[in-house]
């Protein structure tokens, strides 16, 4: 993961993004390094966007501008939206006070432990 500024696009970090996501364990034969298919929001449309995604064998999903919602693609954003909605449950990160990218990412870090040992928690 890559910290940048505040007021940046998302869109810059899409590529470095899936650079970075380490491979996937499961199936016998050689791990997975990308997914199939990348769900994304109105932000992501564009042509360039969408071309470099199927150059690396990605079926992008991104709803687009000027269209009325009801793609069906809010019900995977809920979750993203969720997500970041625990991790603000965490008075240190809702803002970032650390100056230090190191520190911060570690309180990203100790916040996904305890959110992890929460939800097993429920299922114990």
């Amino acid at each position: 993961m890559s910290l940048t500024g505040g007021n940046r696009n998302d869109v810059t970090q899409l590529l470095p993004l899936l650079d970075k996501i380490p491979a996937v364990a499961g199936l016998v034969g050689r791990p997975r390094r990308r997914p199939d298919m990348l769900f994304a929001d109105r932000g992501y449309d564009h042509d360039k966007y969408r071309r470099l995604l199927r150059q690396r064998g990605i079926r992008p999903v991104i709803a687009e501008r000027g269209q009325p919602h009801g793609t069906g693609l809010g019900t995977f954003r809920w979750v993203v939206e969720r997500t970041i909605s625990w991790l603000h449950g965490f008075r240190r990160l809702r803002i970032r006070w650390e100056r230090r990218d190191d520190i911060h990412e570690a309180f990203l870090g100790l916040a996904v432990c305890l959110i992890t040992h929460r939800h097993v928690q429920r299922l114990c």
